[in-house]
């Protein structure tokens, strides 16, 4: 599997259930709402994240490549196993193309160490504007 390692700094946020998305949880690279009964869960940059706000930070996020076919089993079974393995905590999502894998920031470069060792590759993220240059 190829994983791109996003350059942003995130932060997973906990909102009351039923919570509106506040502004500043909308700029970022990755934005991701899950809401159930209980709570709403918000992805977004660490930097807009007031300091009163009860969340998990600075967290850094890898994409797997795709698109990713629906029929496919196993992709994170395959990329968590080696970052169980050296005890590196994990907050995953998914989109309809592919998954996420978030982890605390200085947890990073040994995410990348362990997937290489398992014979994944791990690059930089390309700026969405930037796809397709040479």
């Amino acid at each position: 599997m190829k994983l791109s390692q996003f350059p942003e700094t995130l932060a997973v946020v906990r909102l009351g259930p039923g919570a509106e998305v506040p502004r500043w949880a909308e700029s970022s690279s990755i934005f991701s709402v899950t809401a159930t009964a209980t709570e709403t869960s918000v992805v977004c940059a660490a930097r807009s994240v007031p300091t009163k706000a009860v969340a998990q930070r600075p967290l850094t996020a890898f994409e797997v490549e795709g698109p990713l076919d629906f029929a496919l089993t196993g992709i994170l079974s395959q990329l968590l196993a080696p970052l169980a393995e050296a005890s590196i905590s994990v907050f995953t999502l998914s989109t309809y193309d592919t998954d996420w894998i978030l982890m605390p920031r200085d947890a990073s470069e040994r995410a990348a160490e362990a997937w290489r060792a398992a014979g994944h590759e791990v690059v930089p993220a390309v700026p969405a504007n930037g796809k397709g240059n040479s």
